[in-house]
């Protein structure tokens, strides 16, 4: 088992700067995150970066304001996942609002079409007859579909904010934060961010042109789109830069004031959080995965559909079925993770050596969900994961990788691929994550190949664990106010985690709940207050309830039941 260490970032929490309004405690978990004055802290939309700073942003609002004055016909090409559905709902919302009448969006089904505009999903756009296609969260490295629309006539706009490849396509126009020579400020943009910033420019060129006032049109408040942007980024887990936090905290309040939009709303509901008091941890695990589950699944429609209605009941209805699909999608991962598991368990005995990488596949896995998979093992295994599942096509394998830190997945299957040219078929990604597909017959050589490239990476490397928290709370920073200024301060995520604190806690009580999870009553060493704590999937680790004095990595929990408002701990680790 790999070791696992808790380390404070500070030895305490009083801060090491002084913000106004701001409680101690948080100051110095904002102060270990890089903030460092009262500017940090402002998420206000005056703070928001300019559209200015992103290429080619002007040719892609001229192309798409000549669209809307000569009432083209425009189609969103759109990604199978939450991200790319809320682009696609943001992409559609805005250009009708703008006042173009012919506006749809088409998603190819990841077991049909794979991903990106391809030539075969620009024939299926083609029945439409459009005049310009515009991607949202994918396209540029589709430069044999950029090339098909074209021969048909059509303009294409891409925007995206993946990593371009050596080919650049030959589109209209590309807005990317990430193209070579971009100056914007912020690469994290999500799809969504980037389809947001190409609206904004729109309407100031609709607005130059006297478009609104001389056609009748209402000019929309752009920040009506935010809770959109907020989903989408938070649940594509880019980094909250400034940038980011500013969209997402934008977007939350729309939220928490009753401003978001039905199916948002629909989608919170039907998990079991109430808008009205959103954290973004309740985008991330309850809008989120329901909304990635059609994608995953079946059709990614539904839930494009879900977030373009207006009626209520029709947006519930909606998220009902994507709250459906997730249930479903949850059973089938809990089946193959427990494959999976089992196969990391005799892999161990076998070698009676923990190997640099997990290669894993099975013939009755669901490709839909292998990322989930691999991301569920490398959290047990703390090594990088690839699960591979059958494709569509006979004699396919698709594959999904997952990572920690340190080792640079895309990186390492290019090595492979530069020591074995074509045994994968197509490979991308980043840094944590990435995906490929090989043929059945590639298979077996692929294993051996994977793992010795991981051996070469890994040469090195230190596989203990470290928990980095910000440090102990005093008895008197027990509260259900520090816990809602934490929740509803600023919106935390991928490189801007989460407040984690630590401490020594006597446990009062323990019982298991839910077959592993540990519900615990604990007393700090430094005070006499009883809490209520839980620890998800404790004894899946561990044989016996914890009981005695422990030290404890936790988060700061409000839980509310049945009118009960109440401070919890939810703990991440226990030693």
């Amino acid at each position: 088992m790999t070791s696992v260490q808790i380390k404070a970032r500070s030895e305490s929490t009083q801060p090491s700067l002084n913000i106004p309004g701001v409680s101690p405690v948080l100051a110095s978990v904002l102060a270990s995150r890089g903030i460092v004055n009262a500017g940090g802290v402002d998420l206000s939309l005056k703070r928001l970066l300019p559209p200015q700073g992103l290429s080619h942003i002007d040719d892609a609002a001229m192309l798409l304001c000549d669209a809307i004055t000569a009432d083209a016909t425009v189609v969103i090409v759109g990604d199978f996942d939450a991200d790319g559905a809320t682009s696609s709902a943001l992409a559609v919302r805005c250009l009708k609002a703008f006042g173009l009448q012919n506006v749809s969006y088409l998603v190819p089904n990841r077991f049909e079409y794979g991903y990106g505009l391809t030539p075969e999903i620009v024939g299926v756009a083609a029945m439409r007859q459009p005049d310009v296609i515009i991607t949202v969260d994918n396209g540029i490295s589709s430069v044999d579909g950029v090339h098909a629309a074209q021969a048909l006539g059509m303009s294409v706009l891409i925007t995206d904010h993946h990593l371009p490849g050596d080919e650049i396509p030959t589109a209209e126009a590309i807005v990317n934060p990430n193209l070579p020579g971009d100056r914007f400020a912020s690469k994290n943009l999500a799809g969504v961010g980037v389809i947001f910033y190409v609206m904004l420019a729109v309407r100031a060129k609709l607005r130059e042109m006297g478009w609104f006032a001389q056609n009748g049109v209402q000019e929309p408040n752009m920040s009506q789109f935010l809770d959109l942007v907020a989903l989408g980024t938070v649940a594509d887990v880019v980094p909250l830069d400034h940038n980011n936090r500013i969209l997402v905290q934008q977007g939350m309040q729309r939220i928490r004031q009753g401003l978001g939009c039905a199916g948002i709303n629909a989608l919170l509901t039907v998990g079991n959080r109430n808008p009205l008091k959103l954290a973004s941890s309740d985008l991330g695990f309850a809008a989120g995965p329901r909304l990635n589950a059609a994608g995953r699944l079946d059709d990614m429609s539904v839930g494009i559909e879900c977030l373009l209605s207006d009626d209520p009941d029709q947006a519930m209805a909606l998220a009902v079925e994507l709250d459906n699909l997730n249930k479903e999608r949850k059973q089938v991962e809990q089946s193959m993770q427990q494959d999976a598991l089992a196969i990391v368990d005799g892999l161990s005995v076998e070698n009676d050596v923990v190997p640099s990488i997990y290669a894993l596949h099975d013939q009755t896995w669901h490709q839909g969900v292998v990322g989930l998979v691999a991301s569920r093992v490398k959290e047990r295994t703390n090594r990088p994961v690839i699960a591979l599942a059958p494709g569509d096509a006979d004699n396919e394998w698709k594959g999904s990788a997952r990572s920690v830190e340190g080792i640079h997945i895309r990186d390492l299957l290019a090595r492979v691929d530069a020591l074995h040219p074509n045994l994968m078929g197509k490979f991308g990604g980043h840094a944590m994550a990435a995906g490929l597909s090989i043929t059945s017959d590639n298979l077996p050589k692929f294993m051996q190949a994977v793992a010795q490239v991981a051996d070469e990476f890994t040469k090195d490397k230190d596989w203990s664990q470290v928990i980095w928290t910000d440090g102990t709370l005093n008895a008197n920073d027990f509260s259900l106010q520090l816990a809602d200024e934490l929740r509803q301060s600023t919106p935390w995520g991928q490189g801007f985690p989460e407040p984690l604190f630590d401490g020594e806690f006597d446990v009062v009580e323990a019982r298991t709940v839910g077959a592993t999870h540990a519900k615990l009553q604990l007393r700090p060493a430094n005070g006499n207050q009883v809490i209520d704590g839980i620890c998800f999937g404790y004894l899946d680790q561990h044989d016996d309830l914890p009981s005695g004095r422990i030290r404890a990595a936790y988060k700061l929990d409000i839980n509310e039941y049945r009118g009960n408002v109440s401070l919890q701990l939810m703990i991440q680790h226990i030693e």
